[in-house]
């Protein structure tokens, strides 16, 4: 059904401002950052996860490729991330563009990833997920992924 395949330099540089933006927005959605400051804060940590952009050393960049029709539907990025001392693979982004979404396309990447975290040696794929991202934590737990850790805000009347 998908192929997972390394992006090209150009799908990169498209899809680096757009996951960014996202990222920015999520934890500014979440309360972590202000709104001022956190496009700063987004272009610093894509920058420490990936100072040599699609060719970071360890880090996989994909895109999730329909086979049937060759059309990009989406994109994975995942890299090695040793938890507890077993090889683990950590997913640092996955989504599926907007026309594309509740088709299976991300449920159909993640089990390809376990192949290929099988190939790597990997014990286990973790990942993390934005707490009201409810539709992203049931197709989550629908493919075996267990919570591991929760945080939790009560807003006061100021």
């Amino acid at each position: 059904m998908i192929a997972l395949r390394k992006m090209t330099q150009e799908e990169f540089d498209a899809w680096r401002p757009i996951v960014e933006a996202g990222y920015a927005a999520d934890h500014v959605r979440a309360g972590n950052w202000r709104d001022t400051e956190a496009p700063h804060q987004a272009r610093k940590a894509f920058d420490q996860l990936l100072p040599n952009g699609v060719n970071t050393e360890n880090h996989h960049v994909c895109s999730i490729v329909d086979e049937a029709t060759g059309e990009t539907v989406g994109h994975l990025w995942y890299f090695a991330a040793p938890a507890a001392g077993s090889p683990s693979l950590f997913v640092a982004s996955i989504g599926t563009n907007e026309a594309h979404r509740r088709r299976g396309y991300a449920t159909a990447a993640l089990e390809a990833l376990e192949g290929e975290a099988a190939a790597l040696g990997a014990r286990s794929i973790r990942l993390h997920v934005f707490g009201d991202n409810t539709a992203a934590r049931r197709l989550y737990a629908g493919l075996g992924y267990r919570e591991t850790n929760v945080q939790m805000v009560k807003e006061l009347a100021a």
